[in-house]
């Protein structure tokens, strides 16, 4: 092997330091404190200055739609002390949240907790390194036995971390439909509160069109309504309204660990059919609860006169213009195929997330990358990159593995049980820890 002295040899890299692979700094972590175990090195890095997670959703009264049993530890071990119930001992809160009665916290306290595990593992992570690429690092026989993670800092600095594992987490990226850039008065909901924050605290917008059917675009929807009592929300969605989630115990079995391994060695054609099934336990649905909320706000308005919350059902978004004092928006009506002009001082887009995928960051070696026959990555049970023989190094995905693992890949749900079946499958990779 050839190795280079000013670079010390990690057993892992990581890219990215979201839920993910905070979850996989704590498996590492629980796993060198067991006895007659070596430590296996890792280090993440983070783009941001210090963790956040869709900060710029963090309304103040949205709740999670997971249970807190699924956070980042307990269905790995229940044992561990970073579950959000240990969390919430540590501030003083634990009575009270028994008190309540709910399995859904706060999404700005589950932030919280995320945010106090990832503070425990600082030594772990170099906050605002962005990885700018991956190199490839060969022995003498030309196979890549370890990458070398090149990462520039806030002031320009460049440094390298080379590791014989690396994991990417890149997350999710918002999604605009086609043609539809971001700018001053057209947001997607990523970045909402930051973008009202920078209104002024005197600002009082008369209109809002809030464009999208999911959770997100009814999560939005609410809270300009209620934020700002002077002004008209125009709500814009294909759907005749508002389609409620499927939270059923049955369907919820999706998340399960054990799905992920029946959706695995399924056939293609199944799991295509299996993310059909289900795609009104995650895609495009809203809790009932803010369903019913949104109604009677809307019936209000009507029996009041005010009509402030005004539902664009059965319309889409054919164009859209930018203009100094506002957004210009053309509805298509989809029964009639009339267009109707909508005119707001603001438009956000409620329109998703697309996966990060992970070959763009991963540069020369995304070329040994083995695809399936519809072009997409191969990946192992272990969440394993598959790679062509030249490659012996392990490269792992958190994220981008729904067409093989299931409609859980990008949600919490089983983030803890993967990150322990990768911890798995590196550490018996590892010589040391054989």
């Amino acid at each position: 092997m050839t190795t280079s002295p000013q670079y010390p040899v990690h057993d892992l890299a990581g890219i990215g330091f979201g839920p993910s692979n905070v979850a996989l700094a704590i498996a590492l972590e629980e796993w060198r404190a067991a006895p007659d175990r070596p430590d296996l090195s890792a280090v993440f890095h983070e783009r941001q200055e210090g963790f956040g997670w869709h900060r710029g959703m963090l309304l103040e009264d949205a709740t999670m739609q997971v249970s807190f049993l699924k956070d980042l530890v307990t269905t790995r071990n229940p044992a561990s002390d970073f579950s959000f119930l240990n969390y919430l001992h540590g501030v003083g809160r634990l009575h009270d949240f028994i008190n309540h009665k709910t399995l859904f916290p706060l999404r700005s306290e589950f932030h919280d907790y995320l945010a106090w595990c990832a503070g425990r593992l600082s030594d772990r992570v170099r906050y605002g390194s962005e990885v700018t690429g991956v190199e490839p690092v060969r022995d003498a026989a030309g196979r890549v036995w370890a990458v070398d993670v090149v990462a520039r800092e806030a002031g320009g600095a460049e440094h390298r971390t080379r590791a014989r594992n690396l994991v990417v987490a890149p997350g999710l990226e918002p999604r605009m439909p086609e043609g539809v850039p971001m700018g001053e008065r057209v947001w997607h909901n990523e970045y909402l509160l930051h973008r009202l924050e920078a209104l002024g605290e005197g600002a009082a917008p008369a209109s809002f069109a809030v464009v999208g059917a999911g959770q997100s675009a009814a999560e939005v929807a609410d809270h300009l309504y209620r934020r700002f009592p002077g002004a008209q929300v125009h709500a814009v969605f294909s759907r005749y309204g508002y389609s409620p989630s499927d939270d059923s115990p049955f369907a919820n079995r999706i998340f399960d660990p054990e799905a992920v391994e029946a959706f695995y060695t399924s056939p293609e054609a199944v799991k295509d059919d299996i993310l059909g099934y289900h795609r009104n336990t995650n895609y495009s649905v809203v809790d009932p609860d803010l369903i019913d909320a949104l109604y009677r706000a809307s019936y209000q308005d009507r029996v009041l006169g005010t009509e402030r919350l005004v539902l664009h059902n059965l319309s889409r978004v054919s164009a859209v213009e930018e203009g100094a004092d506002g957004v210009s928006l053309t509805l298509d009506h989809l029964p009639t195929g009339k267009q109707v002009p909508l005119n707001a001082d603001y438009a956000v887009f409620a329109t998703g997330y697309r996966p990060v995928d992970p070959r763009r960051l991963l540069g020369p070696l995304a070329g040994h990358a083995v695809l399936d026959e519809r072009g997409r990555p191969a990946v192992g049970r272990d969440y394993r990159l598959a790679t062509d023989d030249e490659v012996t190094c392990g490269i792992y995905l958190q994220g981008g593995t729904e067409h093989t693992h299931g409609i859980s890949s990008t949600l919490l749900s089983n983030i803890a049980v993967r990150t322990g079946e990768i911890l798995e499958s590196l550490s018996a990779r590892t010589p040391e820890a054989a």
